[in-house]
């Protein structure tokens, strides 16, 4: 015979009530944003109105303001212009939690100093997981602020004098004629944005080591990722020319195993040879055109059929996502993608980064002119990118500037906190191959 404790039912019962009420507390920090993009307000700043986005950009609300702690702990994602889901993130071992109890105005100060220090995920979570490998790609939303995205127009138009047109023939993207090619003006190319001056450049170098993409990072290249690619700045006007569909695993022209690019994973853990990184500096609306993708194409195995490359033929399988400025997409180079004919009267503006795992290399540009190492770095460059890179830069952004070599020899790693920490090498091992090599390092 079985007796119940009244006692212990009614303090049960009590400790499930305080729970369903702390949680109603949180849901609305808790819950992806539906597949339509949020509504996203521009931070007005001075410019003449000669500013190719000058009309783009007004006064956000202050509502909008509150809100971004807790809406860069989601990532929400569409991966098609045309089907919408909600999500739902299992977050509790992936997302650094709020506290949720009240503080008094003497230690309000200190439990918001935690609030900064935690509110973005500490690892890759499983929702993230899922829809990359899915789709070869996903959309992290607000990942910079209105007042980042201003910072970035600002500095954009202080050197848009610089921008280099593609528009000679051998430069061109897109054949004539296909849905890439939009109407003929050729892209413009921006390139020194991490050359410019210290206010200028600050944006574009926080995306080396943003916290709400460190984890992502991590999850997709692993520890010691690092920059490949020079990042630039790329614009079109209204009918600007777009990019014919390419790379893949499978490369979707010639149907040859493309390693340079390869998606894999094996044991829950991903990888990608190579990682496309699109700052949205713009929104871009489902039919504005911009980065296009065919969803799934980091798993193909074969060639894409003839003409669907210039998007001629089975144009219903490539999919241009909607996204808002301050928005970033992480792609796989491994996955299908190119960009449609642009349509919109708003210069389209993004920034596009590449970035690898540690050991490997597609770009060569982290080698300096001279092939001197860099005296203005603190970490163990053997080589360099260029100098200007370097100006004004922490540990965790200078870490990721490291040549390609494996992380167990003394290569700095950014923590989930922001330090680094230098996986060392004994001492030992080091003196032998200094005196086996005639350097510390095989």
């Amino acid at each position: 015979m079985h007796f119940i404790d009244s006692k212990a039912v009614l303090l049960t019962t009590s400790y499930m009530l305080l729970l369903q009420a702390s949680r109603r507390a949180i849901a609305p920090a808790a819950a992806f944003s539906t597949c339509a993009p949020p509504l996203h307000n521009y931070l007005s700043r001075s410019t003449s109105s000669s500013s190719p986005v000058a009309a783009a950009v007004a006064a956000p609300t202050a509502s909008i303001k509150n809100s971004k702690k807790t809406s860069s702990l989601f990532v929400s994602t569409q991966p098609t212009a045309t089907s919408s889901t909600n999500q739902t993130s299992s977050s509790s071992a992936s997302t650094s939690s709020f506290s949720t109890m009240a503080t008094t105005s003497d230690d309000a100060s200190s439990a918001n100093e935690q609030q900064q220090q935690q509110q973005y995920p500490i690892a890759m979570s499983e929702a993230e997981r899922y829809l990359f490998d899915l789709n070869g790609y996903i959309i992290i939303r607000d990942v910079l602020t209105p007042d980042q995205i201003a910072a970035a127009h600002a500095a954009i138009d202080a050197h848009i004098s610089d921008a280099i047109p593609r528009s000679d023939p051998t430069l061109r993207n897109a054949v004539e004629g296909s849905p890439m090619y939009g109407s003929g003006p050729p892209r413009l190319d921006l390139g020194g944005i991490f050359e410019w001056g210290s206010a200028e450049s600050e944006v574009f170098k926080s995306i080396l080591a943003h916290p709400r993409l460190v984890p992502l990072f991590h999850g997709l290249l692993g520890k010691g990722y690092r920059l490949d690619h020079i990042p630039f700045v790329l614009m079109n006007n209204k009918g600007g020319e777009g990019f014919q569909l390419h790379g893949g695993t499978v490369d979707c022209v010639s149907g040859d195993y493309n390693h340079n690019l390869a998606y894999t994973c094996h044991n829950g853990s991903i990888r990608s040879s190579l990682l496309g990184c699109n700052v949205m500096l713009v929104d871009h609306n489902p039919g504005d055109g911009g980065f296009c993708v065919v969803p799934g194409s980091h798993k193909s195995n074969f060639k894409m059929p003839e003409g669907m490359v210039d998007g001629i033929n089975h144009s219903e399988y490539i999919q241009q996502p909607a996204t808002k400025a301050g928005d970033v997409v992480l792609f796989s180079e491994g996955t299908v993608h190119g960009a449609m004919g642009w349509q919109s009267d708003i210069q389209r503006r993004c920034a596009l980064y590449r970035f690898a795992p540690a050991t490997c290399g597609y770009g060569r540009s982290y080698f300096s002119p001279d092939g001197v190492g860099s005296a203005t770095t603190t970490l163990s460059s053997s080589c360099t990118w260029p100098l200007k890179f370097y100006n004004d830069l922490n540990d965790a952004q200078l870490a990721v500037l490291e040549p390609p070599y494996a992380n167990r020899l003394d290569r700095p790693n950014i923590r989930e906190d922001g330090s680094v920490e230098i996986t060392q090498r004994s001492d030992r091992k080091r003196q032998h191959d200094k005196e086996v090599f005639k350097t510390k390092y095989f």
